[in-house]
């Protein structure tokens, strides 16, 4: 049976109580990571009370989560990590398909002509003075080649007024703008291992060449080997305006990085391996979301135990690893034409990371005491010389 004690719809946490046969309650906690309230955890905390953490998102969001001592409270993982118990690495596309589909491709001879009334490079970024530091990047490289800035960040060139909300990032009319294009500033908001979102995705379905800086394991993903720049090829922007100025010269070497979309060859079978064994959709209803599919498996890993321990086995044990949430510590750009107030404002993710680590520490301590606390101890705590 299965009775609900928390009904949050993974809103900082959902707790479920399932019993067995001998009235054995083993209660299962899912905690949503952006949201987690320190001083909310369900303590406290026994045995057979299993933790389960939700975080797709990247740690701006939530820094302490991404150090060991934080994350390894929790048995269930699901993050955006390809060894998390439930990898939500490719979140962010809805299938295959949509990468093959030339629907939104417009040819190369179009976009040349194009290119008399924009830059070869378009930026669209309202998150600004995010922890990758991308800002800070763009600026520099601004200084050697065109850039259309179409967001808030290093804005330089306005979108329709329809489309400078937010809602309209998925709207076809946004898409025509960008599929002019001929490359995409493809810059995600921090540096972790697998975390891609649709930085990547959307310039992939629309037939633009993305310009990539993000994950440090990016080549894993990609639908080939000859499909996106990654921009830890160069060693400073400079080099990196040079070779993109030598693609938009030279149409048979642009098209290189177009050939798999042309011809609908996706050749990379880790990707094709793990749409296809993916148990969960993306705008799909013939498919559980992510999150129904992470509550489900977790209720099942719970129930097989039970059923062990009425055979008399040994129940299975479910831990969280420090790879389940990987994101090294932020670096901030530093180059000769950075202003010394911009760089005060990147360190100050660095700062936040130093912090995070005692904040996880906090959390830790707290939670072995195993007992309610509240945010004024945990901040005691993290703040305590």
């Amino acid at each position: 049976t299965m009775s609900f004690q928390h009904v949050g719809l993974f809103v900082q946490s959902l707790c479920i109580t399932v019993s067995n046969k001998k009235a054995r309650l083993n209660t299962i906690c899912f905690c949503l990571g952006t949201d987690l309230s320190i001083d909310s955890l369900p303590l406290p905390r026994k045995d057979h009370h299993d933790w389960a953490i939700f975080h797709e998102e990247s740690p701006k969001n939530n820094y302490k989560l991404f150090h060991e001592p934080a994350i390894t409270l929790f048995n269930h993982t699901a993050t955006f990590s390809r060894h998390s118990h439930l990898p939500l690495t490719t979140q962010y596309l809805e299938n295959v398909e949509v990468l093959r589909s030339l629907r939104h491709m417009i040819p190369v001879q179009v976009k040349n002509s194009l290119r008399k009334r924009l830059a070869p490079l378009v930026y669209v970024q309202s998150d600004c003075n995010a922890p990758s530091d991308r800002d800070s990047y763009v600026r520099e490289l601004m200084c050697h080649i065109e850039v259309d800035s179409y967001g808030e960040c290093l804005h330089n060139r306005d979108l329709p007024q329809y489309l400078r909300n937010p809602s309209a990032m998925n709207d076809g009319n946004f898409y025509k703008i960008l599929a002019q294009y001929k490359f995409i500033l493809a810059f995600e908001n921090a540096i972790c291992e697998d975390y891609i979102t649709e930085k990547l995705w959307r310039p992939l379905m629309l037939g633009v060449v993305p310009v990539y800086f993000g994950s440090p394991s990016i080549i894993d993903w990609l639908p080939s080997n000859k499909s996106a720049i990654l921009v830890s090829s160069f060693s400073h922007p400079r080099e990196l305006a040079h070779y993109i100025k030598t693609l938009d010269q030279n149409d048979r070497e642009y098209e290189a990085y177009l050939e798999w979309k042309l011809k609908g060859d996706i050749s990379n079978p880790r990707l094709l391996t793990a749409m296809k064994e993916r148990k969960w959709g993306v705008q799909d209803i013939t498919q559980d979301n992510y999150i129904d599919t992470f509550e489900c498996m977790v209720c099942n890993r719970v129930w097989e135990n039970i059923r062990r321990e009425e055979k008399g086995w040994l129940p299975q044990r479910w831990s969280a690893q420090v790879k389940h949430l990987n994101c090294p510590k932020p670096e901030a750009f530093r180059f000769s034409s950075s202003n010394p107030s911009q760089t005060s404002l990147q360190e100050m993710w660095i700062a936040s990371f130093e912090q995070s680590k005692k904040e996880a520490w906090a959390l830790r301590k707290l939670v072995e005491r195993n007992r309610n606390f509240t945010a004024q101890e945990f901040w005691m705590l993290v703040f305590k010389e």
